[in-house]
């Protein structure tokens, strides 16, 4: 059974967790909740999460500072960031907020199920990068197996049934993004669109390296 999805919450105020995790709760995702930004920088050194989802206001690192600690790491880098602070917050904010490396930044009370969308989109987007790296790892392993069995040509048996195998898997990842893509169509949300256009040349990659040896 697949490891499900985590997603980090960076908050100092316990009554702003409940919060996220209620917003949450119908996705299948698994809240990990951090009080500060010390605490968030510790739990991305255990665990890999599909999105963080971090509060610009708060005591000692703020949120602008601990998405620069992120960004920096290597490991790190790469993980969404959604700013969340109130409406009040001074009006540079948005900007510092993309500037550090956030793909989003919304003022509270936002609306729960935006949020929620915006979410779920992201956990599908992440689950589908880790699904197309275990199919290309898959695709590497595969092949060099068959041509150590010695296995002369694509027309083998052992090699024909490997590439209608790949091919199924391809297909369903190529099903999947439509219907993620969709989605982002419809929140007009660019930054979705973006990292799934990026996502979709990964996948046209591996389709052409796929037909290539057939």
């Amino acid at each position: 059974m697949a490891e499900r999805v985590k997603v980090l919450l960076v908050d100092d105020r316990e009554e702003n967790l409940i919060a996220l995790e209620a917003i949450l709760s119908s996705l299948d995702v698994v809240p990990v909740r951090a009080r500060s930004g010390e605490e968030a920088l510790k739990a991305l050194l255990s665990s890999d999460f599909a999105l963080i989802l971090l509060d610009v206001r708060m005591p000692g690192m703020d949120g602008f500072e601990t998405a620069a600690h992120i960004k920096r790491r290597e490991r790190t880098r790469n993980i969404p960031i959604i700013f969340l602070t109130v409406v009040d917050s001074a009006p540079d904010y948005a900007f510092r907020g993309y500037a550090a490396g956030a793909v989003d930044y919304l003022t509270k009370p936002f609306d729960p199920w935006v949020l929620r969308a915006k979410v779920a989109v992201f956990v599908q987007l992440y689950t589908m990068n880790q699904r197309l790296a275990e199919q290309s790892a898959l695709l590497r392993e595969r092949l060099a197996g068959e041509v150590s069995d010695g296995v002369p040509s694509a027309g083998g048996v052992g090699q024909v049934s490997l590439l209608a195998e790949l091919s199924n898997r391809i297909v369903a990842i190529e099903d999947e993004l439509k219907r993620v893509r969709e989605l982002a169509d419809k929140s007009g949300d660019s930054m979705l669109t973006g990292a799934i256009n990026e996502l979709s040349e990964r996948v046209s990659h591996l389709r052409a390296g796929f037909d290539a040896l057939q």
